[in-house]
This record gives structure tokens, sequence and C-alpha cells, in this order.
């Protein structure tokens, strides 16, 4: 991820406009990759995947549909629901369908196609082996760290290594630790905020930002390869399995969902494009995403600002927004605006809104709240991975339009949440951070909803 139309540089500039198309208002680097990306597609997926089962199908004639495989366990009528979304959407019904016209499925990658955070996994990996590099100023690597977090992560990772070499996080208990709490609770050791003033609680999340920020100094490959060494240790330990980080237990292992990774397949047989669409960094979602048969090309992510090919602090803006210390990741309605910048070439203001269903994605799939908004703009399928976020659960069970789909985890699944959610009172956050209830499109409040789907 290292030439200038994937990622904004100093000495490249921003994205080129696309030329428009018609039908649907394609870029014309979607257009190649949707055919370039199959070819890819077919070299990577490797041994170990469930391939899709062709069938005749008596409602297509003598087109081969493709069919998601029945020796894999969904929820309820699930797979049917899904297998009813490809027939009907994919080429075996619209065998003379343009390119430019491809329907487009996009998928959130932590926790929706793989059980546990790929980020956390290889931020890990990182820590373990040296190799975040000592900032000038903890203040200047995020625009919302507060000062007693950067005193906090001076005290604990200290003055003695030079600036831009490793921090010895291998060894240093105290400063690993500062690292993964502010990560992972937006807290300091001793308990106070990591992270404090404004932002837009519908487009972006500090400690999210925080990562690519830490590995500022590496270059974008160079991460991608921590990231698929973390990849291969992960994918090695047993499930349930977990590691020490500093003194913090977390999970030691990941695994490729294999009706995910089969749904993506199937799906890429149909004719139909599949993105990743990850508030995780992208050079990290890039040494994953192959995994499921997903190419570079088609994986969104968290992408920073370059300079001489090395990771800085600022990151890519979105709908018209300028490059910043992380004000627009893909997240919430941030996933919604890269969708539709870098998928459908919308860009300026409009990215940010909902599209008509002729340039809105086909089939959205996620686990949390972070994913709501470009998974509630599907026009045919809303699949939920259930871990029991308020917003996106309060959503798919109230059930507008009769498309949402929810499944529990496919390995180690929650149990019933005990309480409703609190679609009526404080299900929805609102861009400064308070909560609201849940409302429909129509401005109506969603009511409480039991907790019906689980393991």
């Amino acid at each position: 991820m290292t030439h200038c139309m994937r990622v904004v540089t100093d000495s490249c500039g921003a994205h080129p406009t696309p030329v428009p198309l018609t039908g649907v208002n394609m870029p014309v680097s979607r257009l190649f990759s949707s055919l370039a990306g199959l070819a890819v597609v077919v070299a990577v997926v490797g041994a170990g995947m469930a391939h899709a089962e062709p069938d005749r199908d008596a409602a297509h004639g003598n087109a081969w549909c493709p069919q998601l495989s029945k020796r894999l366990d969904w929820y309820g009528t699930n797979r049917a629901r899904l297998q009813h979304v490809i027939d009907e959407q994919g080429s075996c019904s619209h065998p003379d369908r343009p390119p430019r016209n491809v329907p487009v499925a996009a998928f959130d990658w932590d926790n929706t196609l793989t059980k546990n955070d790929v980020t956390t996994a290889t931020l890990a990996w990182a820590l373990r082996h040296n190799k975040i590099l000592r900032p000038e100023s903890w203040s200047q690597v995020n625009k919302w760290l507060t000062d007693h977090a950067a005193q906090a992560l001076t005290a604990a990772c200290g003055t003695d290594v030079p600036v831009g070499a490793p921090l010895l996080t291998a060894t240093n208990d105290a400063c690993a630790d500062e690292i993964i709490e502010i990560r992972q609770e937006a807290r300091t050791m001793d308990g106070h905020d990591a992270f404090a003033g404004e932002w837009n609680h519908r487009r972006t999340v500090p400690e999210y930002a925080w990562v690519p920020q830490l590995l500022a100094g590496h270059t974008p490959g160079e991460v991608t390869r921590y990231a698929r060494q973390a990849r291969a240790e992960a994918l090695a330990r047993p499930v349930g399995s977990s590691q020490t980080v500093g003194t913090h237990t977390i999970p030691a292992y990941v695994r490729y969902y294999p009706q995910m990774r089969d749904l993506v397949h199937t799906l890429q047989q149909a004719g139909i494009e599949t993105y990743v669409v990850s508030a995780g960094f992208e050079p990290i979602t890039e040494g994953w995403s192959p995994g499921v048969g997903i190419d570079a090309e088609h994986t969104i992510g968290i992408r920073s600002v370059l300079r001489n090919d090395e990771i800085t602090t600022r990151n890519e803006g979105c709908g018209g927004e300028p490059a910043s210390r992380g004000e627009t990741i893909p997240y919430k309605q941030g996933k919604r605006c890269w969708i539709n910048q870098e998928i459908f070439g919308i860009h300026g203001p409009d990215a940010w809104q909902r599209q008509p269903p002729g340039q809105r994605i086909i089939l959205g799939a996620g686990d949390s709240d972070t994913d709501v908004s470009f998974v509630r703009d599907a026009t045919s399928a809303h699949l939920v991975i259930n871990r029991n976020e308020d917003e996106i659960m309060c959503r798919a069970y109230d059930n507008r339009d009769g498309r949402w789909i929810i499944n529990p985890m496919f390995i180690e699944p929650n149990g019933p949440r005990v309480e409703p959610y609190p679609c009526s009172s404080t299900g929805y956050v609102t861009p400064d951070g308070g909560k609201a209830p849940v409302r429909r499109a129509d401005g109506s409040v969603i009511p409480d909803q039991k907790d019906t789907v689980h393991g």
C-alpha cells in the first residue's frame, strides 16, 4: 500500500477524481479491480476454505448458481435467507449484467469475519517484539491525548531510548501496560481518562485512531509484515487461549469464521464484488484479508498520510474533510462515507449521506455499533453477528424492512443478554457523545428489544 492511488502522501497528493460512468457512478479503479481482484481471490483463498457448492436452480434455467455450503451451521433459516440474496442479486439471475453495474457486499473485519480483534493481536505482537518507536512527544501523537496520559506514558516508557528508536516494550511491562490500557479502555493505568476534548462520536473514536499513530515511522509494508506474523501466531494458538502483554491478559488466538469465509467466496462466485471496511489500520487488515479471499484493493481501513513512504500521525480524510489526526476514520458514519467515496465514487459532503438504492451495497455485515450506518444502508440484507451492542441490535431486532439477519458468534458465542436493549432511551450515541433513543427513518422511536438470538 505504497503507491499514490492508495495512500495520500506529501509528494503524491490526494486520490484522483474518478471518471464518471453511466448507470452507477463507479470509479474506473473499481471497474478494473472487479476483474483483476477476482484473479487475486482465486490465488489467495488457500487450503481449508469451505468451497461454494454449484447447483442448478430451476428458477434460473440452466445457469449455475453458487450455493452456500450445507456443511457449515448457521442459526435458524439464515443460510436460506442469505442464499436467496445471492440467487436474486448474483450473476445467476443477471448473466448479461455489465461490469459497471456489479453489485457490492461490504464486511466489517474484527469479530465479523474473524473471532477476536486482529488489531489487538497485531499490537500485542508489536509490543512483544519492540516495534513501537519512541515519539518526540507523546502529546503530539494524538490530538485528544490528555496531559495526564502523556505524562504516564513518559514515566512508564522512559526517555533513555533515543527518539525514533524502538521502545523496549518486550521487557518494560509498565510501558506495554500503558499502551494496551489506553488502546483497550481509553484510560491510563491509574484510572484517568486518556482522551479529552471534542470529536464527532459518529465519525471517530480516539483510541482507534491512536493505533496507526503508534506505528508512525514504519512503512505500511513493514506493518503488514508484522500483521502477517501476528496472524501466524494467532491462528496456531488454541481457541480460548490467552497471552500476557505487560501485565494484561488478552486473547492469544484469532480464527476466521468458516461460515463467513464461505459467504464471501460464494458471493464472489456469484459475481458480487466484496469489500472489507474496517475501523482498524488498513495495513494491518491487509495482512489478514487474503485469508478470506479479499485483496488489498478491496480492503478499506484507516489510511495514514505518508512522508517518505513512512507512516505519520495524520490520516486521510473523507467526504471533503481534509487529512487530520484522526477526525474522520471508517467508524459509524465514517464507514458509510468511505464506502460511498472509495467504492461508488461519491466525493465531497454527499459521501456522508445515504445514497439512492442503485448506489448502495446490497449486503452489509457487522457486529457492533461501529458498523451500524453501512449495514443499515444495505438494500437486500443486513447481517449482524450478535455481540450485544446497543444500537445495531436495536435496529436488527426492530427489523423494520424485514431484511435484518441476526446470527450468534460462530465461536464462543455470548449468552443471552438479561436486560432488554435500551432502544427507547439511551441506545443511540449522538455526535457530541450524548445518549438518545434509537429512531427509525420516519423519526419514530424503536421500543426496547429483548435479546432472543444467542448461542
